[in-house]
Order: structure tokens, then C-alpha cells, then sequence
């Protein structure tokens, strides 16, 4: 399966102008054979938008979600994307994944909140493991800091997950997060991991770039720079398949012995 990997900040603080970014960014990856883009974390809105995020914050069946929903049909393609989901008066650091022909696949709450911005503007999510069925794949959907606790990963691999998309807003000086952690997830839990991260300065924070979709030998299949890019690789079922043969880790397990991890 193409993936598509869009390394962007978009335009902080207009839901109409991220959503013309990701309609251009939807066209050329389905004109290079893409079945799946992915987007950063909060790309509908912007990260570092303060209190703006409560005021744009949307449910996940919202008018953005809809205008996703139609440009994921006309595309032909599917699209997972970051997003603030308002549920109530509670906000959430979101993600979901809406199928080629339009329909809701998935939706994840982010579930550890980084630093004080997340944790005065969010509620962290409580399920752990949210995963949805795509061209044959079990895709699970996970943001930004939560691939950093290797619990979360492992109960992905567990589960069942082939491919885990990590809509990111990586910041710098952690870039050791994208560059060496990430290939490192995906090895060590025997799948791919696409880690889509925004770029450049945004309020407070600078946002590294260096996306990359990395596969279950531990290896980079695309990674980005430093600047706005749209970048492809495949996701292979029968190397995964061939890899999970040949690596013991999730074989050689004792579970027995890890209870004083909880």
C-alpha cells in the first residue's frame, strides 16, 4: 500500500486554509498511486493556536470531518489527520482515519499529553489501542509522544497492528525521536510506523520535520527534511510477513515476568 506522508504546519488557525492544503496534498499523492495520506498532528487548526483551539475544536462527525469525508471520496485515497475533537465542554488532541470512499474509519485520543500547552488545553484519552482495517491492513492510529513509552507500542504489535500512523508535532531539541526512535519502534514491534511531523516555528515551539515511514528490519523507506514535503513509500504485507517469521522478539516473550511494569 502507497503511503503518503505530508510533512506540513499548514496555515495555523484556518481550518479552511489547512483544508485546501491537504485537498492540493490529497491530488498529488493519488496522482503518485497513494492509497493512504497522512497529516500531522492538529493540522486542521494548528498546533500552537492557544486558546483558538477551543474555539475551533469540532466533534469527530463535525463540518471538517464532512469536507475530509469528500475530499478522501474525490481523491480516492484514504486520510488520517490531526485534529482538536470537542466532545461536550472536554477537547481532545485527536486523530482520525477516513476511508477512500468516505466513510469514518477510526478516531484516537491522544493519550499522554506532552508539557504544560497539551495539559491546559486537553484531556487525555484513555484507549490505548484503536486500530481500523485498510486494504488488507490492521492500521492503528497513535500521536506524536505517545510512540515515546514502548508500552503502547507493544500493546499495537499485540494487537495485531501491520502499519501504526503517528501524527507527530516533534519539536526541537527531539529529533533523536525521528531519527533514531522511530526505526527502532517499528523493529522491535515488528511492523511500520509512519511518523508525519510538522515543520518550522510555530509560536514557542520549532517543529523538526524529518517524517518517515519506517519498516520492520529497522529502515527508513522515506524520511523528509527540514521543510514542507510530501514524501511516498510502500508498506509491503508479505515482507512484514517474511520479517515477523525471521524475528523472534513477540515469539520469544515472558509475560510472566513483566507485572511489575504495571
Amino acid at each position: 500500500m502507497r503511503t503518503a506522508l505530508l510533512q506540513s504546519s499548514g496555515r495555523p488557525g484556518s481550518t479552511v486554509e489547512n483544508l485546501k492544503v491537504l485537498d492540493e496534498a490529497a491530488g498529488r499523492a493519488a496522482a503518485a498511486g497513494a492509497a493512504l495520506l497522512v497529516a500531522p498532528e492538529m493540522f486542521l487548526t494548528g498546533y500552537a493556536i492557544g486558546d483558538a483551539i477551543g474555539r475551533l475544536a469540532e466533534p469527530a462527525d463535525g463540518d471538517a470531518a464532512d469536507a475530509i469525508a469528500e475530499l478522501a471520496s474525490r481523491h480516492g485515497l484514504a486520510i488520517a489527520y490531526g485534529y482538536p475533537e470537542r466532545d461536550g465542554d472536554t477537547v481532545y488532541n485527536s486523530a482520525q482515519l477516513i476511508s477512500a470512499d468516505g466513510t469514518p474509519l477510526a478516531n484516537y485520543r491522544k493519550t499522554h499529553l506532552f508539557g504544560c500547552f497539551e495539559r491546559d488545553h486537553f484531556t487525555p484519552g484513555d484507549q490505548p489501542v484503536v486500530q481500523a482495517e485498510l486494504d488488507g491492513l490492521t492500521v492503528g492510529l497513535m500521536i506524536c509522544y505517545d510512540v515515546e513509552f514502548p508500552e503502547n507500542v507493544r500493546a499495537h504489535a499485540l494487537a495485531g497492528t501491520d502499519l501504526l500512523l503517528v501524527p507527530t508535532a516533534q519539536m526541537h531539541p527531539f529529533q533523536f525521536v525521528a531519527e533514531s526512535m522511530i526505526p527502532v519502534r517499528a523493529w522491535e514491534n515488528q511492523m511500520y510506523v509512519a511518523y508525519v511531523n510538522r515543520v518550522g516555528p510555530e509560536g514557542e515551539f520549532e517543529f523538526v520535520g524529518l517524517s518517515a515511514l519506517a519498516g520492520p528490519d529497522g529502515v527508513a523507506r522515506t524520511r523528509a527534511g527540514r521543510g514542507e514535503e510530501l514524501v511516498l513509500a510502500d508498506v509491503d504485507p508479505a515482507f512484514l510477513a517474511a520479517s515477523r517469521e525471521a524475528n523472534p522478539y513477540l515469539k520469544d516473550r515472558r509475560p510472566g515476568l513483566y507485572g511489575s511494569l504495571a
